[in-house]
């Protein structure tokens, strides 16, 4: 398709994988192998705008906060989201700025870290559900648990630290965002989906410990900016009905009106594939040409068609 403006939004679990030790040398190994896609999309032309998670890295950045509170003061969840934005804007920026000059495409990277506005009477805010860190032993459970910390099981024997999401609303930076990628800049943008902020009558902006779906930001970017595709990168190939069970399906192509069907049933179930069908459909009402979720390995078969999930409006070519 002719190139236009993207917004692409990338995991935090694609830089640091389940079953793997987050070091960073390990965590900037995976970028560098993840960033082969946002190049041939800056050779072709594309105005790019990167968007990626942080759940890992967030949760990690809080246990170490947490284990070494007795010697300095701990940082709340909303700065924490701010700080992984830092330095993983820092690792992507830079793993990105040396694979366009190895590949000679003259583009520049910037990261920017912005605030996500979102309402602090989001009854979201009182249910913690979005999970961060990494899994959890036994020990860890026992522990974090007498503290009141909430876990969740996400599967049998896995448990994972979960926080409050709120609903984002709208990104406090789009305007500064938008004329950088109007000069052609690539914008390493809304980390770990920015960090939370509410319009305060008297202060103005002020934080929210919470963590907001980074998906779910790239879709609001994405119709802030009249971003023609947003393409989702995850760990999976493609939308399934009934992922996970003996008759799972792919789904390759979705009109709006098939996606709001699929949302309202059961096929999707709780996981995390469902915010990001959400997101997608969000982004093509809203008037984006076309959303596509695909593994990350299949980035830009899937953007042709060829791979991955699309889903777009009743009168586009899927």
């Amino acid at each position: 398709m002719t190139p236009g403006t993207i917004v692409v939004a990338l995991g935090g679990n694609a830089v640091a994988p389940p079953g793997e030790r987050p070091t960073i040398a390990n965590q900037f190994r995976h970028t560098r192998a993840s960033l082969g896609p946002i190049v041939d999309l800056a050779r072709d032309g594309w105005r790019i705008t990167l968007v990626h998670g942080n759940g890992p890295q967030v949760g990690d950045e809080l246990a170490r906060n947490e284990l070494a509170a007795d010697q300095i003061e701990p940082l709340p969840l909303g700065v924490l989201v701010a700080a992984t934005a830092g330095w993983m804007g820092y690792m992507i920026q830079q793993s990105l700025q040396n694979a366009l000059a190895r590949a000679g495409v003259a583009r520049q990277v910037v990261t920017l870290i912005s605030q996500t506005l979102c309402d602090p009477q989001d009854p979201n805010l009182r249910i913690p559900t979005k999970p961060i860190g990494h899994a959890l032993d036994a020990a860890r459970v026992a522990r974090l648990r007498a503290r009141g910390v909430p876990v969740k099981e996400q599967e049998p024997g896995r448990w994972r630290r979960v926080t409050p999401s709120p609903r984002p609303m709208a990104v406090v930076e789009r305007d500064m965002i938008g004329h950088l990628i109007a000069a052609g800049h690539i914008v390493v943008t809304c980390g770990g989906g920015g960090p939370p902020v509410y319009d305060d009558p008297e202060l103005r902006l002020e934080g929210i410990d919470a963590v907001v779906d980074k998906d779910r930001v790239a879709a609001i970017l994405g119709r802030e900016i009249a971003a023609d595709v947003l393409l989702i990168l995850t760990n999976v190939d493609a939308v399934y009905r009934g992922y996970g069970t003996p008759r799972q399906q792919a789904i390759r192509r979705l009109t709006l009106a098939q996606a709001d069907h699929l949302l309202a049933g059961n096929e999707l179930g709780t996981g995390s594939m469902r915010p990001k069908v959400e997101a997608a459909s969000a982004f093509v009402r809203a008037g984006g040409r076309r959303a596509v979720i695909a593994q990350l390995s299949q980035g830009l078969a899937a953007l042709a068609g060829d791979a991955g999930t699309t889903i777009s409006g009743e009168g586009e070519p899927a």
